[in-house]
């Protein structure tokens, strides 16, 4: 049977997900009822991905079309997420690269198309929305045809095909004409035509690259990638090369190729194809699956450094071990050394007093989608403020630097430009069109730390902010603290009306009445430089006095709520983010303010 290969790619929000649902519902691909009650975004299958409408995780899906096996790789569309694209993108032949109608090729797509062309992967541009009615189509394949020939690729590449599509109705055609359209079958047709089958050698000696490593509850260890070389039969002996070279012996227990988007039971899988391995307990990503009488190993893949770092702790709050089932070190420990199975962008590193460890990743969203994992897993945990990762390179300290793309209603521009400068970002491009600015910034990726909200409250929730890592450079400029600073409890109890009403001019709150909170916890962000002690437990005197209208004028406003990122981006270095299933805290590191004082002046308590 012959196979395609073939990865989707998209920024984020440009309709990959929901133009696989319908080449799935096309081919009248098998939904399992589990998936089907889900409804749409069927490749989005982790509740994480639905909520955010991202895609996290790459996955694997499979379709019959016209004889042809179509291996479907639906690959992450946001940049924090690269250690996952670069490997999933080994197992294609060629990608659809959607771009919406009206905003065209955007930052993220940029990052996960330069790993394409430089794979030599046969790209089709899918222009995709082309049902909005305010699409320009012209004006996004000029755009495309720029980023192409900008990130440097040949003449064959850049001479890409075209279609036009709704993923959202399940129709494209050739041309830009929604009433001649009928189904998504156009999209299936142009894949079989333009991207070739996978070059198959199915007599030499077997190669496998694993490029994804997941646990099953009855199977163990499944590893999942391509046959670059030979044949694989179910049962036999095979040869793991791991990552220092060194081969070992071992005999399969399982072998499956995908069937829609389940695995199934293969008694022989030819090169070309994706499979899933079972029966290898220890092998991880980017190694080999080879002949175990000529064990050659593959290249390894290479992942882009991380850029951003965390230090994460046991909880040892006055709350520790009442709201999650995990809450030992041991425990933590365990977990993280588990996730670097299945992450190649994440590394974890104990801390040098062994209390806690140092975890880097690809970016904010990249360490706080983690941390949420383990939240909803059941984990008791707590988190320092994120910190850049910097290297040393001929004798100069280099820090990395983001490319910023804003689109944001000229009237907000102002501000937008305003902040960014404060923050050390210079301004690449500006222009405008129809009442829109559209800013580039290179800014320190430091700079971005606690932006994003600042963003959305400056453009009233009307900007689009989009990054890209950019590389190393140096930054001699100096960073100050948080401009405001913390209102920090100075009582353990439950927060009462009377005392909160009395606080909000002091600054902004984080809950309202009846919360239990507990000393050195903060509850509220100062509205000037520096913390401030506060009791919000703190009770009416009552009496048998009372003045007229006492009472009816107390007016409290809604509080801010913070969610995990939120928190991340808000608190300093002193502070830590509680992260319990129940709840997110913010937390002075040192609980009792007489201690750190002490400490912040060199004196050790008897």
């Amino acid at each position: 049977m012959e196979i395609r290969n073939v990865a989707i790619i998209a920024h984020v929000d440009h309709g990959k997900t929901t133009l696989v649902d319908a080449l799935l519902r096309q081919s009248k691909t098998k939904i399992d009822k589990e998936t089907q009650e889900k409804g749409d975004l069927i490749m989005d299958s982790n509740d994480l991905e639905r909520e955010r409408g991202i895609t996290i995780f790459s996955k694997n899906a499979s379709v019959q079309w016209e004889g042809v096996k179509v291996n479907i790789i639906d690959t992450p569309g946001h940049a924090d997420f690269g250690g996952e694209v670069e490997r999933v993108l080994k197992m294609a032949d060629g990608a659809l690269l959607l771009v919406d109608a009206k905003e065209g090729p955007m930052p993220q797509t940029r990052f996960v198309l330069k790993k394409a062309l430089a794979l030599g992967l046969k790209v089709i541009v899918v222009v995709n929305k082309i049902d909005k009615p305010d699409a320009r189509i012209d004006y996004v394949l000029d755009k495309t045809l720029e980023l192409f020939l900008e990130l440097g690729a040949n003449d064959e590449q850049a001479d890409f095909p075209v279609i036009y599509a709704s993923g959202r109705a399940g129709v494209a055609g050739l041309k830009p004409d929604l009433a001649s359209m009928t189904d998504i079958t156009p999209v299936f047709t142009i894949i079989l035509e333009k991207i070739a089958p996978p070059a198959i050698n199915s007599d030499g000696s077997l190669q496998i690259l694993i490029t994804t490593v997941f646990g099953d509850e009855w199977k163990g260890r499944i590893a999942v990638g391509r046959v670059y070389r030979g044949k694989i039969k179910a049962g036999q002996e095979i040869a793991h090369i791991n990552r220092l070279g060194v081969v070992e012996k071992a005999r399969l227990t399982s072998l499956m190729t995908f069937d829609g988007l389940t695995r199934v039971e293969a008694s022989e899988v030819s090169a070309g194809d994706i499979v899933a391995l079972a029966g290898i307990s220890d092998i991880t990503i980017g190694e080999t699956v080879a002949d175990p009488a000529n064990p050659e190993a593959l290249p390894l893949l290479t992942i882009e450094e991380p850029t951003v770092k965390i230090t994460i702790l046991p909880n040892d709050s006055p709350v520790a071990g009442k709201e999650g089932e995990y809450t030992t070190s041991r425990q933590l420990r365990e977990r993280l050394h588990k996730e670097l199975e299945n992450d190649m962008a994440l590394r974890v590193e104990d801390v040098a007093d062994g209390k806690g460890w140092i975890v880097c990743g690809r970016g904010e969203l990249h360490l706080a989608i983690l941390i949420e994992r383990l939240r909803r897993e059941g984990y008791e945990l707590q988190v320092s403020r994120p910190q850049v990762i910097s290297k040393e390179v001929e004798g100069k300290t280099l820090y990395p630097f983001e490319e910023v793309f804003i689109e944001v209603p000229e009237i907000y521009s102002g501000a937008v430009i305003e902040k960014l400068g404060k923050r050390h970002g210079t301004m690449q491009d500006f222009r405008l069109e129809g009442g829109t600015a559209f800013l580039q910034f290179l800014l320190p990726t430091r700079g971005l730390f606690g932006y994003r909200n600042e963003f959305l409250t400056d453009t009233k929730g009307l900007g689009i902010m989009n990054t890209s890592f950019s590389g190393y450079r140096e930054d001699n400029k100096e960073w100050g603290d948080k401009e405001r600073g913390s209102l920090v409890a100075s009582d353990p109890g439950q927060a009462l009306l009377y005392s909160l009403v009395s606080l909000q001019e002091r600054g902004t709150l984080f809950f309202g009445p009846g919360a239990i909170v507990y000393k050195g916890q903060v509850v509220g962000e100062h509205s000037r430089p520096g913390d401030l002690t506060v009791n919000v437990c703190k009770a009416k005197q009552l009496s048998n006095m009372r003045s007229k209208g006492d009472g009816g004028t107390e007016h409290f406003d809604k509080p801010r709520t913070m969610n995990l990122e939120d928190a991340l981006e808000y608190i300093g270095d002193d502070e830590l983010v509680e992260v319990t299933p129940q709840n997110v805290r913010i937390r002075k590191m040192i609980l009792d303010e007489a201690e750190a004082r002490r400490l912040s002046r060199g004196i050790k308590k008897d």
